[in-house]
């Protein structure tokens, strides 16, 4: 069955046949769902329809393109698509913890630091549901993950642009053309192929998100059979098994480690709590969330990082981690409270927390059990672990786009690690021959290194995908303060940049068959 908003076809600027596909598409480790389809289903083709090209298509519909779709909606004349593979949007569902909070305001919504009077405004959410006042008198300005994830679904449910069960196999250059070409495969209901289309566009913006990070030597472990061992990101799922485990182990010193060791705190007997919370990071380090502090989050900082020399950026990032690493303080104040409490008649709780400590290696012991080689390089000693659960709450690493872009490798430029190059606006380097077009890839939450710690940052989200659309537009079609912070970050001041306005240049249809 068609999702209700799926496109009755491709979207190619002509009626000619569609180009041969990648070879990466096809290699065993790239395949698509529809190189899976059942030999006894008919071949599916991607014949296209002569329906005029896109100015913009979405490749992952996370928090970000998500934004970008809500702020683009009410820009008359620009035609727009999305592209999500799962069926419904869905915000890190294995982390939605009773209780836990974005650690950024509520200000930080998908459109409101760029479009306060949005219709897709937080606040007009919680007008839509009848529960503006409620909000109003429960004071609160940061609010819990799982409010946020219903406000994004409400957006969702939504805009027609969106459309899910859709996964997009691999995107071209079409030289003839001047246009991209964007190839997907619709899904049914059960995740199969279903249908073939291909869409013809004139801008990308890339916003397929992060995967679940597993280090190396848990990697033989993690979802095995036999072994309790999962990442964070499907706590949820696990977490029945994980208080009726005997011991078990919390790696990673960050927030979800923090939310992960607090939960199961809770949820385990005073005096046989038998937890032990370790991570790399010298402490259990607060996030860095002075007024100042936060500024490294604006604009303002953003240019000046941009602007640096790749080298330094790269020396910056790794020491940044505080900024954007560290756990909130009043989800700290929560674990003490919680194990102080558990010390009033007196004995101390069975909960081991240690930091500065790595897993060298790990293996299966005892049937079920798991044995985690420890080392803490402070001390220069080692120890072994054995327990009967691991929860890995070690982040998260950009999804690799090299099957997807594969076809646009011999266009991009890189920097010096290999890494692509992305300008001030967000957009891929390119060859001119794909810029002189006025077409563009841009990218959100994969610039980490060219933009600094804001790139993953909610609070950031609006003004980047109005960034994204003014370039696009080649108007203001949202005005950006010029200044956005009081820290002046470096000797030279970094000053926006507005994009030229510019007209696309019309296709002359060509005859069908031609």
């Amino acid at each position: 069955m068609s999702h209700p908003h799926a496109p009755t076809g491709p979207h190619p600027p002509t009626g000619r046949p569609p180009a041969q596909h990648s070879q990466a598409r096809h290699s065993p480790a790239n395949r698509t769902a529809a190189d899976r389809l059942p030999q006894s289903r008919p071949p599916m083709d991607r014949t296209p329809t002569r329906t005029a090209p896109r100015d913009l298509v979405g490749i992952g519909v996370g928090p970000f393109n998500l934004s970008l779709a809500a702020l683009a909606h009410p820009l008359t004349g620009l035609s727009t698509a999305f592209y999500e593979q799962r069926a419904r949007f869905d915000w890190h569902p294995g982390l939605l913890i009773d209780g836990a909070r974005l650690q950024v305001p509520f200000l930080a919504d998908l459109v409101t630091l760029a479009d306060p009077a949005s219709h897709w405004s937080f606040l007009n959410y919680l007008k839509d549901r009848d529960r503006l006042f409620p909000f109003y008198f429960a004071e609160r300005l940061h609010i819990e993950r799982a409010e946020y994830d219903a406000y994004c679904r409400w957006v969702s449910d939504q805009l027609p642009a969106l459309h899910y069960g859709h996964q997009v196999d691999t995107v071209r250059w079409n030289p003839e053309h001047r246009l991209f070409e964007v190839d997907f495969t619709q899904l049914d209901s059960d995740g199969e192929a279903e249908a073939l289309g291909r869409t013809y566009t004139r801008n990308v913006v890339l916003g397929v998100g992060t995967e679940p990070h597993v280090p190396e030597p848990l990697r033989p472990l993690a979802g095995a059979p036999g072994a309790l061992v999962v990442h964070a990101a499907d706590y949820l799922d696990h977490r029945d098994a994980l208080l009726a485990a005997g011991h078990v182990t919390v790696v990673g010193s960050g927030q979800s480690g923090a939310e992960v060791f607090l939960d199961l705190l809770k949820g385990r007997p005073a005096g046989h709590e038998r937890l032990h919370w370790i991570g790399r990071t010298e402490a259990f380090a607060p996030m860095e969330y002075s007024k100042l502090g936060l500024e490294h989050f604006t604009p303002d900082y953003t240019r000046y990082f941009h602007a640096l020399p790749e080298p330094v950026r790269d020396r910056l990032v790794p020491a940044q981690w505080q900024l954007h690493k560290g756990v909130d303080a009043d989800t700290l104040a929560a674990i003490h409270d919680e194990l102080y409490h558990r010390t009033l008649h007196g004995g101390w709780p069975d909960a081991v927390l240690t930091p500065g400590v790595r897993v060298r290696t790990a293996g299966r012991v005892a049937g079920n059990k798991v044995e985690l080689h420890l080392e803490h390089p402070q001390q220069d000693a080692r120890s072994r672990l054995t327990t009967d659960a691991v929860v890995l709450a070690t982040g998260y690493r950009p999804r690799p786009l090299g099957h997807l872009l594969a076809p646009l490798d011999p266009y991009m430029q890189r920097d010096q690690s290999e890494r692509p190059r992305v300008d001030e606006q967000y957009r891929l380097l390119l060859d001119p021959a794909v810029t002189a077009a006025g077409c563009h890839v841009y990218v959100q939450n994969a610039e980490h290194h060219t933009h600094g710690v804001g790139a993953p940052d909610l609070g950031l989200a609006a003004w980047r995908s109005a960034t994204i659309l003014n370039s696009v537009t080649g108007t203001a079609s949202y005005p950006l303060p010029a200044r956005t912070a009081f820290t002046s970050f470096g000797l030279r001041q970094q000053r926006p940049q507005v994009p030229p306005a510019h007209q696309f240049k019309a296709l002359a249809p060509l005859a069908d068959g031609t």
